[in-house]
């Protein structure tokens, strides 16, 4: 069995997978934030990981303690050099406790190998070298990704957002809306009932940079002229669907590559999937797309885990 480890910014999770990958056990617990906040301090975040991990673990791992042969723990937000982020550090202090007194093998990844990992699994994109798109309150990158001969990926970003992240743009016009943080669920359901082309919100991108604080500020603007909320959450989806889109057409010319894989959290957005197959899986462009399992998109300790089959 392997047993997978991540303490994100909102989630507590771990997860148990046999090694054939079959998922055995996993727990996810969200992180409290007050109505009316946009997220948390680390500090607030770290405390309530200490409080939370010991009894997510024991849950994932009951009864199996003499089955478990690995142990995987995300250290940090990405693999670039110098990614850091202090939540992490919760779930590796746990990890190396668990693996010196267990005598496990541990194997550290970064937080967004695991989302990579998580689509991989629960798709089953199965190609040596693919694009992707990591989309979450944390990320909005734009990536080449390889499979390494080791342990993950090899991973180089093509673009990123110079500002505010796809889930922060969602969030902090969803809070505005009135809605609850985080606001991506809530804010899919409301735009249902909206009607496209009432309320435009441009996208900002230029070659593989991208921007969501303009369109952010173009949001504030009508909720503050009384455009109507579900336009107006329509018109959030839309914008991050031309902002994906864009980027995605340069990258599929320029590095020839046509199977795309869409993680993260905001990626879980049914209306974000269809409007991006429909302008990208046809003849003129001829990509191939690939999400996360929606239950997987979001943050999770079974991409973590599925990092480890067959190392």
């Amino acid at each position: 069995m392997i047993l997978g480890i991540d303490t994100s910014n909102y989630t507590t999770s771990a997860a148990l997978l046999d090694t054939s990958g079959k998922l055995i056990a996993q727990k996810r617990e969200r992180l409290e934030v007050e109505q009316g906040e946009r997220g948390l301090r680390q500090s607030e975040a770290v405390f309530q990981h200490v409080k939370k991990l010991p009894q997510v673990i024991a849950k994932v791992a009951e009864g199996k303690k003499e089955e478990l042969t690995k142990l995987v723990v995300s250290t940090s937000p990405t693999s670039q050099q110098d990614s850091y982020m202090p939540v992490f550090r919760v779930g590796e202090g746990q990890a190396r406790s668990l693996a010196s007194i267990l005598g496990l093998s541990l194997l550290e990844v970064s937080h967004q190998e695991g989302h990579l990992m998580a689509g991989v699994w629960s798709s089953g994109l199965d190609v040596e070298e693919f694009l992707a798109v990591h989309l979450s309150g944390g990320t909005s990158e734009l990536l080449k990704v390889s499979k390494k001969q080791g342990l993950g990926f090899e991973v180089e970003v093509l673009g990123t957002s110079q500002d505010l992240h796809a889930g922060q743009f969602i969030d902090r016009v969803g809070v505005e809306l009135g809605l609850p943080f985080p606001a991506g669920p809530s804010l899919e359901e409301l735009a249902v009932e909206g009607e496209l082309g009432e309320v435009v919100i441009p996208s900002a991108v230029d070659g593989y940079q991208i921007s969501f604080s303009g369109p952010t500020s173009a949001a504030m603007r009508a909720i503050e002229a009384g455009e109507k909320k579900a336009n107006i959450a329509l018109a959030v989806q839309q914008a991050i669907a031309n902002t994906v889109e864009k980027v995605l057409r340069k990258a599929i010319g320029e590095e020839e590559l046509t199977e795309i894989l869409i993680v993260g959290g905001v990626a879980a957005n049914q209306y974000l999937r269809e409007r991006l197959r429909k302008r990208l899986e046809h003849p003129g462009v001829g990509a191939e797309l690939y999400f996360a399992e929606p239950k997987w998109s979001s943050d999770n300790a079974v991409g973590t885990a599925a990092l480890a089959l067959g190392q």
